[in-house]
């Protein structure tokens, strides 16, 4: 795993990250980015649709990035893992569901070549040991963990990859992020625990 304190890549579910702002809290149309077309998606009708479920393949694609130097585009990354199951779309309201972690998880094994381990328990002592063993863990926690100086309305529903920690300093990268601080971001402990639910995928 790489060293907390050393560059990390970071990647947005988004394509335009200075946009993040606007669509999560003000409405701003999704398919109205004009970077859309590097998600790698086919259409701005397609991207609007996925880029609200993304924050799982953002994660893999800085773990890939981290690793390799060089990466598929979120679009490539995601038609993988929906061929996989990691993704379900609903046939009469077209709702989706994910990302699904067993699924995923045989996706990166077998595509990826990343070792990944599901943890649908995760307690917090359990994620420091994981992150102290070298490993990379997408966390599930509450969106707003980009505001954490407001109490935490939730837990789960997202997911961030952490990357490491430094004594009680966790460091991660949220692809939601609607700042520069809060995509690279670190919070001690305690704080990120009030949004973390307690479960993920661990990556190595």
């Amino acid at each position: 795993m790489p060293d907390p304190d050393l560059p990390f890549p970071t990647v947005t579910q988004y394509a335009s990250p200075d946009l993040i702002a606007a669509i999560v809290y003000d409405g701003h149309d999704q398919g109205a980015d004009p970077r859309w077309a590097e998600s790698g998606a086919p259409d701005a009708d397609t991207y609007r649709t996925w880029c609200g479920h993304m924050c799982g393949i953002a994660c893999l694609r800085m773990a890939l990035l981290a690793r390799d130097g060089d990466a598929p585009s979120l679009f490539e990354l995601l038609d993988g893992a929906r061929t996989y199951g990691a993704y379900t779309e609903d046939p009469d309201t077209g709702a989706i569901r994910g990302l699904i972690y067993a699924p995923f998880a045989r996706y990166v094994q077998a595509v990826h070549r990343l070792r990944a381990q599901v943890h649908p328990t995760l307690p917090v002592p359990d994620l420091l040991a994981l992150l102290d063993s070298g490993r990379l863990v997408m966390a599930s926690v509450h969106r707003e963990i980009r505001r954490p100086e407001n109490p935490a309305p939730g837990k789960g529903g997202h997911l961030v990859l952490v990357t490491g920690r430094r004594g009680d300093t966790v460091h991660f990268r949220n692809p939601s992020g609607h700042t520069d601080r809060t995509r690279t971001a670190s919070l001690p402990v305690a704080a990120f625990a009030e949004f973390f639910a307690g479960r993920g995928v661990s990556l190595t």
